[in-house]
């Protein structure tokens, strides 16, 4: 009678086990599909504000006169704060963002605007309504991205 005590002990404590790796599991699969599902909302977003950024390029453009737009963003994706960035190098512009507050350089995250633009300003969600310019300079359409408090 003895040995059945601790082989129900050993029991219980396997089955406690093996509960909590069910669980874990569960938990970390519900946190992936919901990250999967905030970083595909960011490329929508981003993709929105490309091209609105687009639009307002060929505004000016056609018609050489400044345009602006205001973007109603919303205030966090999740539960997570997120920011957007336009940018450009010698050769591309382009609209990148990420979740989170701190505006890294280099993301992954790219919707690229037409050939001949240049780009700079950001967004950081929670700040207000987007407003997304865009003038001709010179020969140069410039798009610029930025807040305003609200």
């Amino acid at each position: 009678m003895p040995s059945t005590i601790p082989s129900h002990i050993y029991t219980m404590v396997a089955l406690a086990v093996v509960g909590s790796l069910l669980v874990a599991t569960v938990n970390s699969y519900t946190t992936s599909l919901r990250n999967t599902s905030e970083i595909e909302q960011l490329k929508n977003l981003l993709s929105q504000v490309a091209a609105k950024g687009s639009e307002l390029v060929a505004l000016a453009a056609s018609a050489n006169l400044s345009a602006s737009a205001s973007l109603h963003l919303p205030t966090s994706i999740g539960t997570q704060q997120y920011w957007i960035c336009a940018r450009n190098d010698s050769s591309d512009a382009w609209i990148e963002g990420a979740l989170g507050r701190v505006i890294k350089e280099d993301m992954p995250n790219k919707v690229y605007l037409p050939k001949g633009t240049s780009a700079s300003g950001y967004y950081v969600s929670g700040y207000g309504p987007g407003i997304l310019e865009a003038y001709m300079n010179g020969s140069i359409a410039q798009v610029n991205l930025s807040s305003r408090g609200g």
